[in-house]
């Protein structure tokens, strides 16, 4: 039986998403308490004490938000150098592609599922125009780690074989497949065993990749795919050596091996270019996306594949590989579509390029200010990191950055490396202010932790 209060409940708590940011000082307060209580109580106790990691008030409520910045139930603004992880490369609740997802909700957000749905149909085609070599058919998703899952199953089905080989350090996501060729230790053993036939090496070092192949060849077993992201970032960051994905395709034409490629952080503008793949001059067989694939609005991915990955068997069947029920919907679609054209129109990879090279050349004056603190700046485009000594060091600049309302974050487990990833409509302005706060929180932890 469901309690009357219920109604009541639901009537208030929706009221507030009307009353927008003309909420009542009672409310903001209500709203507080409750998120609190709520999500120790009925979500997760857990993201209490994460968000303790970057702020020691974590009762800070998000509300609203904007461009370069989010907003607080009190109206405060933060500037977003964070980006929800990729998510915001066109910026907060970007107008142009805002105007287009509203006219979607308007007409028809989702469809029927059973006929054809004409914005998967055209976003598909300005895929296979706006992506390396030959990638043509696409397989749209809603999550990462879905995205992964469809790109594994393909690379299967299509090859007839078995195996995949990763690299250590790899994030794919979290759902079984991806967990398993994803090369992080404290994701992956609460899970144990995972799925078998998955071997991770050396990120960075070719001749691994041979030697695995070759290897695992020699005794029998059957290679399906190399999965590798160009540019590691839940690692931290990590740039490869400069033609190591160009050797890593020409192993896998050698062995006769599909390469997955997964673009979902770095694509899409976000290190300079459409795809990091153009600047490494590579055509994988299989490329994910996401991210902000979806504006920053609706959440979008998915992959796209070379033509002679789509066998009889996924022609003569079109759910086989999978049948997300959100996957290319109406809304989704439009999203997507109007976040390429933002990004083509605005040269997004441009921009973020030349302002990433600003940060960046910010960052590298530090380490020099500051050796025994800031150890290594690495980057491309906006997707940008500082490493420091320990993770203590690392929680205590994230924590001191948010108290000056800059929003940055270290990795999933821990801030030894601290990922700066805005927005690519961030204002040099805002990047200056970044410099100067980052200047001033630097000093502070050098007396701290004395490395003088």
């Amino acid at each position: 039986m469901i309690k009357d209060t219920v109604v009541e409940d639901l009537k208030r708590v929706l009221g507030y998403i009307e009353k927008g940011k003309n909420l009542t000082e009672e409310d903001k307060d209500r709203i507080t308490k409750e998120t609190v209580e709520y999500t120790r109580d009925n979500l997760n106790p857990g993201w209490l004490s994460y968000r303790k990691s970057v702020s020691d008030d974590y009762t800070i409520v998000e509300w609203s938000d904007g461009g370069e910045f989010f907003y607080d139930l009190n109206g405060n603004a933060y500037a977003d150098f964070l980006g929800g992880y990729g998510i915001f490369t066109p910026g907060h609740r970007n107008p142009e592609i805002l105007k287009s997802v509203l006219a979607q909700i308007d007409r028809q957000p989702m469809n029927s599922q059973e006929l054809l749905e004409p914005l998967r149909g055209y976003l598909a085609k300005i895929m296979a125009e706006i992506t390396p070599g030959d990638l043509n058919h696409c397989f749209f998703t809603s999550g990462g780690a879905e995205a992964v899952e469809m790109a594994l199953k393909l690379a299967r089905i299509s090859s007839g074989k078995k195996w995949f080989i990763s690299a250590v350090n790899a994030f794919h996501g979290k759902s079984f497949g991806a967990l398993s060729v994803t090369g992080k230790n404290i994701f992956r053993k609460p899970y144990l065993p995972l799925l078998p036939d998955v071997q991770h090496v050396e990120y960075g070092v070719a001749e691994d990749i041979r030697k695995a192949i070759k290897n695992l060849q020699a005794v029998g077993e059957s290679v399906a795919a190399v999965i590798l992201e160009p540019i590691q970032g839940e690692a931290g960051v990590v740039l490869p050596p400069k033609g190591y994905l160009k050797e890593v395709r020409s192993i896998c034409d050698e062995y006769d091996v599909f390469l997955i490629i997964d673009e979902i952080q770095t694509g899409l503008g976000r290190t300079g270019t459409m795809w990091r793949c153009d600047a490494e001059e590579i055509v994988p067989d299989i490329m994910t996306f996401g991210k902000s694939f979806g504006g920053g609005l609706v959440p979008a991915t998915g992959i796209i594949a070379r033509p002679k990955l789509w066998i009889d068997e996924l022609v003569e069947d079109p759910n086989l590989l999978g049948s997300p029920t959100f996957g290319g919907n109406p809304l989704s679609s439009a999203a997507a579509l109007a976040t390429i054209r933002y990004i083509i129109k605005n040269d997004i990879p441009g921009m973020c390029k030349k302002k990433g090279e600003k940060i960046i050349g910010i960052l590298k004056l530090l380490q020099e200010k500051y050796p025994k603190l800031l150890k290594e700046v690495r980057g491309a485009g906006l997707l940008i990191s500082m490493e420091f000594p320990e993770t203590e060091i690392g929680y205590f600049i994230a924590k001191n950055l948010f108290d000056r309302h800059f929003l940055t974050a270290g990795t999933l487990n821990n801030s030894k490396v601290i990922r700066i990833e805005p927005p690519a409509v961030v204002s040099y302005e805002s990047i200056d202010k970044l410099g100067k706060t980052l200047d001033e929180v630097f000093s502070l932890a050098v007396d701290k932790f004395n490395l003088y």
